[in-house]
């Protein structure tokens, strides 16, 4: 099968132009094999093309204008027509040809005519290797979609949320390190005190022993002398006196 392309190659229209140059290079871009008619350099050409478009297609003058699209003698549409297919990824549909196994367009008339692929069905000549990688594709698309949904806040938040946790319990780390060592050198100061109180205790214990030996030697002295004691003295007063009335009567 052959898509004939009815044109004009020496328009006056830009508008027509266009629109040829539009559908030759579309045609080329899905290498469709098409036969390019010039309608202005040829009568039969034209005439050709004007009784087989269809009455219903052709404008309110009966003229139809270039490009007009046919796959033998069968009508396939004009510009517009050609577009929306476009648009639509329906092209091979709109020129009448299968589309190639494996393409975008054969796998969407595949699933409207026979519903959705189950358990590894060829797709109009793709193989099952193809349309397992596309399922497992889309699965892994639709596992990424579902743990996004699902992963918490708190893992959200990420690295934020690991620096919160980190500066509490740094914070409660710090008052705990803080405590112990208050708790620490208030032990260390009692432990002094008490260090200072045992040296003490021994000379406290001294001092009063020998303020009780002083007061027992003060109260021995304050004692009366006895007359024993007192005999000798007078004694040694009355041989002085002796003495001294003895050298007188001797000068």
């Amino acid at each position: 099968m052959v898509i004939k392309v009815f044109l004009a190659s020496s328009s006056g229209s830009t508008a027509i132009k266009k629109k040829q140059q539009d559908v030759l290079g579309f045609l080329e871009a899905l290498k469709v094999d098409y036969a390019p008619l010039d309608i202005a350099c040829n009568e039969d050409n034209r005439m050709w093309m004007r009784e087989n478009v269809p009455v219903e297609k052709k404008p309110t003058n009966g003229i139809p204008l270039p490009p007009q699209i046919f796959n033998e003698e069968s009508y396939c549409g004009d510009y517009e027509t050609f577009f929306d297919a476009k648009e639509d990824n329906a092209v091979y549909a709109f020129l009448g040809l299968p589309p190639p196994p494996g393409s975008k367009e054969a796998k969407e008339a595949y699933l409207l005519e026979n519903g959705p692929v189950e358990n590894g069905t060829i797709v109009n000549g793709t193989d099952d290797a193809e349309d397992e990688e596309n399922l497992e594709a889309e699965e892994e698309n639709i596992d990424d979609d579902t743990l996004k949904r699902e992963v918490p806040m708190e893992e959200c938040n990420g690295d934020e949320h690991t620096e919160e946790v980190e500066a509490e319990v740094g914070g409660e780390t710090g008052e705990e390190a803080a405590e112990e060592k208050v708790a620490e050198e208030k032990e260390a100061v009692e432990d002094t005190e008490e260090s200072l109180e045992n040296t003490k205790a021994p000379v406290k214990e001294e001092e009063a022993q020998e303020e009780a030996e002083d007061e027992e030697a003060k109260g021995e002295d304050d004692q009366p002398v006895s007359e024993e004691e007192e005999a000798p003295e007078e004694e040694e007063e009355e041989e002085v006196t002796e003495e001294a009335e003895q050298e007188e009567e001797d000068e």
